[in-house]
């Protein structure tokens, strides 16, 4: 959360205070609520991360990577690479919030834990996006790879960032909980 100097501290905080009130919590509560939230997305993202890595570990050991050319290998190493960052990001949350449970800084760990989280997602991106440009630069061979990838990362980008950012813009506006009919 950024503090009162940085830009949004005050909308935050403000924010804040209307969730507060209309849920009528302490501060307390709202980041043990918060921290619950946080772990039930990290545990879906989780999930779908560990299988993507788990996969692409296992490609070095086939017979088919000894035949990859040169691009190909570079490809795969980033894409390991960032499917290595991406866990670490994901994972970030629950180191955190081990090593300062007991110090009273469940407020920070939600924000920390929630920073990680959301650059997890970003690295997801960038993992996807480059295990299906390896994917498809092996079974198809032609054009229409730069094409496809641009397909679902487009989607990807939409469904993860684009909507919720134009759900927030629309409805911060007319409070929390009401929406526009």
């Amino acid at each position: 959360m950024p503090t009162d100097g940085e830009p949004g501290a005050r909308q935050q905080a403000e924010a804040g205070d209307r969730d507060r009130d209309q849920r009528h919590e302490t501060p307390a509560q709202r980041a043990d609520r918060r921290w619950g939230e946080l772990l039930q997305e990290v545990r879906v993202t989780q999930t779908g991360v560990q299988i993507l890595f788990g996969f692409l570990l296992t490609v070095v050991f086939t017979p088919r990577f000894a035949a990859l050319g040169t691009v190909d290998r570079v490809i795969y190493i980033v894409t390991v690479m960032l499917g290595a960052a991406t866990t670490g990001a994901l994972v970030g949350p629950v180191a955190f919030h081990r090593i300062v449970t007991g110090h009273r800084l469940k407020p920070q760990t939600v924000a920390w834990a929630a920073r990680l989280t959301l650059s997890g997602v970003v690295l997801l991106l960038a993992t996807v996006a480059a295990a299906l440009l390896l994917i498809l630069r092996i079974a198809l061979h032609n054009a229409a790879v730069p094409w496809l990838l641009a397909a679902v990362v487009a989607w990807l980008v939409l469904c993860w960032f684009a909507l919720p950012w134009w759900a927030l813009r629309r409805y911060e506006h007319k409070g929390r909980y009401e929406h526009k009919e």
